[in-house]
């Protein structure tokens, strides 16, 4: 295995669209009322940040990381 920083990136943004993806839909169920001890606006605000997390931080890095012309 290289250290190819392009490799550590693309690792970086899966995991992150990944972990938004996962808090969508655990946010999802709360909201479902499927757990009785959290409220259903946690899982509202759970499924928000979760879609921000898996649309705009993987565009804000690879923004960020984009090779300079």
């Amino acid at each position: 295995m290289t250290d190819d920083p392009a490799r550590k990136r693309f690792l970086a943004i899966w995991l992150l669209r990944l972990s938004g993806a996962v808090l969508v839909m655990f946010g999802l169920v709360i909201a479902a009322g499927r757990f009785e001890s959290l409220p259903r606006l946690a899982g509202i605000v759970m499924v928000v940040v979760g879609a921000l997390d898996f649309a705009l931080v993987p565009l804000l890095l690879a923004r960020r990381w984009r090779t300079p012309k």
